[in-house]
């Protein structure tokens, strides 16, 4: 069922999203009209964003670049503000950086790719110029969640739009869920629809096509997401491989905008599944852990806890306040993207070709 056209818009909120709307455009045309500022830089950087709050898929799309900008010996590093840490400030991350510290984004960054240099800092300018004096080898700035912060312009930006709620049909806060108006779109150079079926039909994709109004030169792409085996998030507590069909039960902790894909793949192995969600970015309180373990000692025998790898790395920063029978049963659920249509060659050699545009331009 297609479920894009069905966005739930808070129509007695409308008068106040034309004052918002209004804020953001005329922010918008200071940019325009370059009376604010925007800086360059002298590598190529880009910004992997959307225009609605909530989850589009950011991460798995950086790091599906991660890994391509890698495959052809790039250094990478990524920047983000690191959304609910508790620092301030310019921070680049080690291995001993907790969520915290840096986000669980930026964690999540730095654990799946450890040879990367992850980076956060609210002002992205700022940050950029920290990292290129720190690690002036880095040839290649991701930005996270920067599609907003116009101080910076990007060699290539990429605009992310969730399958299930498409800019095009929805409005800005507080009525909807856009952070600026549609129009912003417009400064995309590739839009991805993200979070498509599987099964969705070059007929249904055209007619997402014709619905954004893309301009011209702005390129087209779908996405799907692959799941992973799940994971142990504590592999010194876990000693057994999980091999789940219909005789378990699944205690699925979420802390996402938009659990319901992952419900779905868990369906496919079990009908039978506790799902408790939190708000995206939660973070676990004492009475959230007991409330969890108590609802997991009421489970069969035959159990196991599934949750997000974003929601894990918070879990496993209070390991200490979980007990061993828990953290036994605890996954982590690793998720891929899948550039549909045939068109991840497409979709590579679009990016490459702007990076090497910008790495030639600035050696001339």
């Amino acid at each position: 069922m297609v479920t894009h056209n069905h966005i739930g818009i808070f129509r007695s909120l409308v008068p106040a999203s034309l004052i918002y709307d209004g804020v953001t455009r005329f922010r918008n045309l200071l940019y325009n009209k370059q009376w604010l500022t925007t800086k360059s830089y002298p590598l190529p950087v880009i910004c992997i964003g959307n225009l609605a709050i909530g989850g589009t898929g950011k991460t798995p799309h950086t790091e599906y670049l991660i890994q391509l900008l890698q495959s052809k010996g790039l250094q990478v590093a990524t920047l983000s503000r690191g959304y609910k840490r508790k620092t301030k400030g310019f921070l680049k991350a080690n291995m001993q950086s907790s969520v915290s510290d840096i986000g669980d984004e930026p964690w999540q960054l730095l654990h799946n790719h450890p040879d990367i240099t992850v980076a956060v800092d609210e002002d992205r300018c700022h940050g950029i110029e920290q990292l290129l004096q720190e690690q002036p080898s880095i040839d290649v700035i991701l930005l996270d969640d920067a599609f907003q912060h116009r101080a910076v312009k990007a060699g290539l930006n990429i605009l992310l739009t969730d399958y299930h709620r498409l800019y095009s049909k929805d409005m800005v806060l507080p009525a909807g869920q856009l952070r600026e108006s549609k129009k912003g779109a417009k400064r995309a150079d590739l839009v991805v629809v993200t979070k498509c079926p599987a099964d969705l039909s070059e007929l249904e994709a055209n007619d997402i096509k014709a619905g954004l109004h893309l301009l011209p030169h702005q390129q087209l792409f779908f996405t799907s997401i692959t799941y992973k085996e799940p994971e142990p998030v504590f592999e010194k507590a876990c000693t057994w491989p999980p091999k789940i069909d219909e005789t378990y039960t699944i205690l699925a902790i979420t802390g996402i905008a938009n659990p319901n894909p992952m419900l779905a793949y868990l369906r496919t192995f079990t009908p039978k599944i506790d799902h408790i969600a939190y708000p995206d970015h939660h973070d676990f309180t004492d009475s959230d852990l007991l409330h969890l373990q108590q609802i997991f000692d009421k489970l069969p025998t035959k159990r196991i806890i599934i949750t997000t790898q974003k929601d894990a790395a918070r879990l496993q920063a209070l390991s200490l306040q979980l007990n061993p029978t828990f953290k036994q049963h605890l996954f982590a659920l690793h998720i891929t993207i899948n550039i549909m249509f045939n068109q991840q060659s497409l979709f590579n050699k679009s990016i490459l070709a702007t990076i090497n545009n910008i790495l030639k331009a600035t050696k001339n």
